[in-house]
């Protein structure tokens, strides 16, 4: 069976406002990965995977980058970037091919959801252990206050996601329908003018995956030239405090919110 060509792919996996969506589509998706996993999903059409497991893929590598973030040096920050990469890629093949082939379910939004969990968790955590020098690379001992911070700031990232997810489990709960994106507004002016001044900021992204990976990247370098863990651990500070803060302000923005009438 012949492949259907990249213009006839494009308006049933990538339907109208896909790419518009506020709250649903990450600028990186937007920006190159929708268009790189658009041309990597015409190659699998015929691939004997489901969609779903290709969300358990997903799942792997974004565990995985976690995971790799124990190798010492450079190589660790490289790898868990690239990682990353390979989640959000299958982050977006899984639903592209679940819409081409009508395989669409909501264990797949489920697994999707939770590989959103595990993967960023596992992170940050990963992230956290690696500033606790558990190779012992930069002191004698390990210093596992730095694993706390990395864990401090996983649950962060776990507690922003479940706050958003909760709202429709409340909602439902009650009969209304799902959240529409124009249920975001803020009821007051001042909490209006906050969620404008963090979304200028956009410090909120510093916990999600892509961007915490590219931190750490960047830390990795710098590491590497100064030749210590300093700046994967003012990194990993950062991140907590981060998540932290969003944690707090992103449950306020939601009660201040119409979404829970």
């Amino acid at each position: 069976m012949p492949k259907p060509s990249v213009a006839e792919l494009r308006p049933v996996v990538h339907p109208g406002g896909i790419k518009d969506r506020k709250n649903g589509e990450h600028w990186a998706g937007r920006l190159y990965m929708r268009e790189i996993s658009l041309r990597c999903t015409r190659v699998l059409l015929n691939s004997p995977l489901s969609p779903n497991q290709y969300t358990y893929l997903m799942i792997v590598a974004g565990m995985a980058a976690g995971a790799v973030l124990l190798v010492p040096g450079l190589a660790g920050g490289i790898l868990a970037a690239l990682l990353i990469q390979l989640y959000l890629l299958l982050d977006c093949v899984d639903g592209e091919l679940a819409r081409w082939r009508r395989q669409t379910s909501t264990v797949g939004v489920y697994l999707d959801r939770v590989g959103h969990y595990l993967s960023e968790a596992t992170l940050l955590v990963g992230f956290g252990v690696r500033a606790a020098d558990v190779f012992h690379r930069d002191g004698p001992t390990t210093q596992w206050q730095w694993a706390f911070l990395g864990t401090l700031a996983a649950l962060g990232a776990i507690l922003i996601k479940a706050e958003t997810d909760l709202v429709d489990v409340a909602r439902i709960r009650r009969g209304l329908a799902a959240v529409q994106e124009s249920a975001n507004v803020p009821r007051s002016s001042g909490m209006a003018l906050a969620r404008r001044a963090a979304s200028a900021l956009k410090f909120h992204r510093l916990v999600g995956g892509v961007e915490a990976s590219l931190l750490m990247l960047v830390a990795a370098v710098a590491d590497f030239v100064h030749g210590d863990l300093l700046f994967t651990r003012i990194a990993v500070v950062l991140l907590a405090a981060v998540a932290v803060l969003q944690t707090l302000l992103h449950l306020v923005s939601i009660l201040a919110s119409s979404r829970l009438k």
